[in-house]
């Protein structure tokens, strides 16, 4: 199975032609929720400063219609799906129709619900599932996990404090969302990960010192539970009642160290934990020392529903080890892609919008220099682009659109729209002068038949928006008077290169599939997203199985 690659496509599909049973150490999924609302991406603009200009990426809503409905026949019909989807899932999904039935939240659930039953498959025996959800399906989806998982492999309920509380809510603020853990097997990968010591919890906890200043707080010496094995007297101490924490060998050693506190006659004593040896306070199940991407942070890139690196960073290393098989099958701008190629885990990204794919690679690429990750499911022929519309609508040339874009290295762009025949769709952004002067060349995609009226369509475009080139992407093979209609458009003249570049160009789908032909542009071509910083891999101790 290969790794570190991304999947453009419905992760169901992709799930299953691609994923082999018990094949993943971790699974983070970040599903959109069901709060009815638009989301856009705002990208930068040619100066590198955040702009207006806005492109719907998803629209963050379900609906109950005929997938859904299918969806729900395979979840409940055993005929048609062969025994893959347990009865007590079936049932649980019956009922939660009976009880909420048809509507968006229904919706929402049936369409979760498959694609659990299929991440369920792919987990190892020692894997863990954690999903991210808002407080408005929580309940619900903790059923299904139930339902799929089994009730004992439920690990937590993780609360992130993802916001302030909002001063002016009519209501108790929804300042913190939910992350659902479930593991595959009762042993399973999980590492202790540590927040951050916040002052005030040192200063109460710590408050002791040794005489070389070292702070430190008492920690018992009983055992917790009973240790028949360890009632033994040390030191004129009578044993606890369920026996020592620590063997008699231990406790000498400790001794001898300094580590052990006497508290006068009576009084057990206890062990000394220094403060400077601590990694910090272990982290429990409320999680408020992660902020979320505020809109000033150095890793924000303006996608909407961006998580900090830190908050996948803690759940990669508490449940997978370096090497292991991280999958995000819902990931959007890729951070737990990120956090997994930081921390040495190989990984595995799927996304249905090819806007996020896009977003992902150049992520990847700014933060490690990964130029080449693969991308599966994308075209790599001209049928395969002319798929892309197939039955699909508007979606589809919207998802050809991206692709072609991200192809020609250009950034998406809604603010210049004309009509739908003269609309600019992306813009390449380059340096004309030594002192940072900015160009533009304005590209426009066309998935359907073309003519010479539309290439000067764009040649008057460049002149009203005082653009130096103009590309004009096309699926189909353009006409002889398109190719005449931009010869006659002229040359621009580079004074930073000192050659001249034609002023429009045509590229085919096939120019730049099977030729590999790219746009003729001048040096210093600016990126197309929001940078990322880039990140150095973090080595990560090897972790341990606890049942």
């Amino acid at each position: 199975m290969q790794t570190n690659v991304l999947y453009y496509g419905d992760n169901l599909d992709i799930l299953r032609r691609y994923l082999a049973d018990e094949s993943i150490d971790l699974v983070y999924l970040d599903p959109p929720f069901n709060s009815n609302r638009a989301y856009n991406v705002i990208f930068r603009d040619e100066s590198g400063n955040n702009t207006d200009a806005q492109l719907l990426a998803f629209e963050d809503t379900w609906h109950w219609g005929p997938d859904a409905e299918a969806q729900y026949a395979y979840l409940t019909n055993t005929a048609r799906n062969q025994g893959r989807v347990p009865s007590s899932v079936s049932t649980i999904v019956a009922a939660l129709r009976s009880g909420i039935g048809e509507n968006q939240m229904m919706a929402y659930l049936v369409e979760m619900a498959v694609r659990l039953v299929e991440l369920h498959r792919v987990l190892k025996p020692t894997g863990s599932l954690y999903l991210h959800c808002d407080p408005t399906a929580s309940h619900y989806l903790k059923v299904l996990l139930d339902a799929i998982f089994g009730p004992s492999q439920f690990a937590a309920e993780i609360a992130w404090k993802r916001t302030t509380t909002h001063s002016d809510a009519k209501r108790w603020s929804p300042d913190a969302d939910r992350i659902l853990v479930y593991t595959r097997g009762d042993l399973f990968t999980f590492n202790p990960v540590f927040s951050a010591d916040q002052e005030a919890y040192r200063e109460a906890e710590y408050r002791l010192t040794d005489a070389d200043g070292r702070r430190f707080a008492l920690g018992d010496i009983a055992s917790p539970n009973p240790r028949h094995n360890l009632m033994y007297e040390w030191m004129g101490y009578e044993p606890p009642a369920k026996g020592w924490r620590f063997s008699r060998e231990t406790l000498d050693r400790m001794q001898e160290e300094g580590r052990i506190f006497h508290r006068g006659p009576g009084r057990r004593p206890r062990v000394k934990r220094y403060l400077d040896e601590m990694a910090g306070t272990r982290a429990g199940s409320v999680w408020t020392d992660l902020p979320n991407v505020h809109p000033w942070s150095n890793e924000r890139l303006g996608y909407p529903t961006q998580k900090p690196v830190a908050l996948l960073e803690r759940i990669i290393e508490a449940s997978s080890n370096p090497g292991d098989i991280v999958l995000d099958p819902f990931c959007g701008c890729g951070t737990a892609l990120v956090a997994a190629q930081k921390l040495d885990r190989r990984w595995i990204g799927i996304d249905v919008t090819y806007l996020s794919i896009a977003v992902m690679r150049a992520r990847l690429k700014d933060s490690f220099g990964l130029a080449d990750v693969e991308v599966i499911g994308q075209p790599t022929e001209v049928e395969g682009a002319r798929a892309m519309l197939v039955g699909t609508g508007l979606e589809g040339q919207y998802q050809f659109q991206w692709w072609a874009l991200d192809l020609v290295g250009a950034q998406p762009l809604g603010a210049i729209k004309k009509g739908a025949d003269r609309g600019i769709d992306g813009v390449i952004s380059f340096s004309t002068g030594p002192r940072g002067e900015v160009g533009r060349a304005l590209v426009s995609v066309k998935s359907g038949s073309v003519g010479s009226a539309m290439v000067r369509d764009l040649k008057g475009v460049l002149d009203r928006e005082k653009a130096e080139i103009g590309l004009f992407v096309t699926l189909e093979e353009p006409t002889g008077p398109m190719r005449q209609e931009a010869t006659t458009a002229g040359v621009y003249h580079s004074e930073l290169s000192g050659r001249d570049y034609q002023r429009i160009q045509i590229l085919t789908v096939r120019d730049l599939l099977e030729e590999h032909r790219r746009p003729d542009l001048p040096l210093l071509v600016l990126p197309a997203y929001q940078q990322a910083e880039r990140v150095a891999k973090k080595a990560a101790e090897q972790g341990e199985l606890f049942g």
